[in-house]
This record gives C-alpha cells, structure tokens and sequence, in this order.
C-alpha cells in the first residue's frame, strides 16, 4: 500500500506517521518512510530552497514547478520500486499538499495542476490518505513555536510566515479534497492528544490491511 498524510502546518503528522511506521514493523511488514518534499538526494536539494524563508521573492509558478521536479525524482527513485518491492511506503505529504497549498491558498489554475498530475503522478495515486484536521490557528501557533525551538539554520519555516487566511484556504482545501474522493480520504481530528489520534489512524489501518475473503481462501487452498 501507498499511505499519505495530509494536513496544515503544525498538525502532527510527522509524529504520528513515524509511530504508524514503528507499529507496522512490529506486526512484520516492511515498511519505507518518506516525506516531500524530498525523500531522495536530490528531491532533498530541492527541498532546501522550498522551505528557505529568505525566498520570499519565489513566485508560485517556480514553487509549483519545484514541487514537481522533487516529486518527479521521488517516485521514480524511491516510492515506485518500493511499492514494487511489495513494500508498504509511508510519505510525510505528497501530491494533495501541491493542490491544497499551491491550488486552493496560492490561486494556481487547476488545469495547470491536474495537467502536472497527469505528467508526473500518472498512475501513482495513494492507496489511503489520512488527513490530520484541526483549526489553522492552533496549527500554526504549534509550528511556529516548533520552529521557535530551532537554530536558524535548521528552520524550515517559509510557510509559517505567511498569513492566517493562506493556511485557512489550505486547511479548506484539504477538507475538499476529501469531499471528492471519500473512498481514498480519511479525515482524523488532530485536536485531541497524540495516543487518541493514533487509536483512530490504527483502527483504520487495521481495517485496511485486513486480508479479504478471497485472500484468506487464496492462502488457505496453497496449503
């Protein structure tokens, strides 16, 4: 399977997306985390000038572009083969992050969105997209003082500067998102502690990797 978790800045899904990967090794499976941008040497460069606060002159044409590019090399690099491995890829934001921050907050046309999809993503859609809601304000108030914790150097804060309203426009964008594709989507309430959040994202996972019917017969006629 190919997870993904969504969600504004400063929604928790860093932790609970590596507690997933600790709980799935436990049970056996191989299991490969990763995150965009970045996940590969050189989608990581990318990510370095993405995240740079000082690139305050970056327009969202070259983000967008950017955003791509590292996905482009994160695929082909890491999370194709890994899924072809048969392993299950856990990714820290993937293309739905392009169409909620890029899309709905920065204004991009979305034929230029779904056109780069198409030309990039292709077939590679994730199987179960967890995203981690809670409202902007309190998201934001916890990555900023996150990154308040940090050297100036280790910050990866370019998205935290900008104003309220962008990360409102991102978290409505998410949540409509999941309008369009409830099958794929699950929606956890991120305002609650961390071990109730991941309570949720087990059950779910647990309900996910359930063998079928037909498999459990498939296994049973092999022995």
């Amino acid at each position: 399977m190919f997870i993904t978790f969504e969600g504004i800045e400063g929604c928790g899904k860093s932790t609970q997306i590596k507690k997933l990967k600790k709980y799935l090794v436990a049970k056996g499976y191989d299991v490969v985390l990763t995150r965009e941008p970045g996940g590969t040497p050189i989608a990581d460069k990318i990510r370095k000038i993405l995240v740079d606060a000082t690139n305050k002159e970056m327009v969202p044409l070259t983000e967008v572009l950017l955003y791509y590019a590292s996905r482009a090399q994160h695929l082909h690099e890491l999370i194709i083969p890994a899924r072809q491995q048969g392993k299950i890829v856990l990714c820290d934001r993937f293309n739905d992050s392009s169409l909620a921050y890029q899309g709905y907050a920065r204004g991009l046309e979305p034929k230029l969105l779904s056109a780069l999809t198409e030309l990039v993503v292709t077939q590679n859609k994730p199987n179960l997209t967890f995203i981690l809601d809670m409202p902007a304000t309190e998201g934001l108030k916890r990555a900023t003082n996150r990154a308040a914790t940090l050297k100036p150097e280790d910050r990866e804060d370019r998205f935290e500067q900008e104003a309220i309203h962008f990360h409102e426009a991102v978290r409505n964008g998410f949540l409509e998102l999941a309008k369009k594709e409830p099958e794929r989507f699950v929606i956890i309430n991120a305002a609650r502690n961390i071990e109730e959040i991941f309570a949720d994202i087990v059950n779910i996972i647990d309900m996910k990797l359930r063998p079928t019917s037909d498999e459990r017969r498939a296994t049973s006629d092999k022995k």
